[in-house]
């Protein structure tokens, strides 16, 4: 099933009114977050999520009721960089730390999802390492205590 965010546009960004997010029902008022998010904030695989049908029958969030302990991370690499090809290689630097993602080529972007119990240290350090280096920007759109 989906559910269907709404996102506040600021200066052109982000390039889309609304996110659609795979979610699993737990009841008719309550679904898992099942992927990563290209835009939407404060949200993350695993969270726990209040919807409720609008008047098209739309599934919409109404609450984050809790954190699932994925972190959602997102890499923008840098037009004056040519250290990647291709948003898989900024995929593979993560790889190795236990982070999976995707790559969204029509926008540039790298959606991180950061397991719980990973190195988070790590994680961050390649992340400041990409940014000092001039790789890549990147947001922390939905972060925990363990962060």
């Amino acid at each position: 099933m989906r559910i269907i965010y709404k996102l506040q546009q600021e200066h052109g960004w982000p390039p889309v009114e609304e996110e659609r997010l795979w979610a699993v029902p737990l009841s008719d008022e309550v679904v898992r977050i099942a992927n990563t998010p290209w835009f939407v904030r404060d949200v993350a695989v695993n969270d726990l999520v209040g919807v409720a049908r609008d008047s098209s029958g739309i599934l919409r969030p109404t609450e984050k009721i809790s954190w699932g302990g994925f972190c959602a991370i997102r890499v923008i690499p840098s037009s004056e960089s040519s250290k990647f090809a291709n948003l898989q290689e900024i995929l593979d630097l993560f790889a190795p730390l236990g982070v999976v993602g995707e790559g969204l080529g029509q926008f540039g972007l790298v959606a991180l999802a950061v397991p719980p119990g990973v190195d988070a240290v790590g994680v961050k350090r390649l992340l400041s390492q990409g940014f000092e280096a001039g790789w890549w920007d990147y947001e922390e759109a939905c972060v925990g205590g363990s962060w």
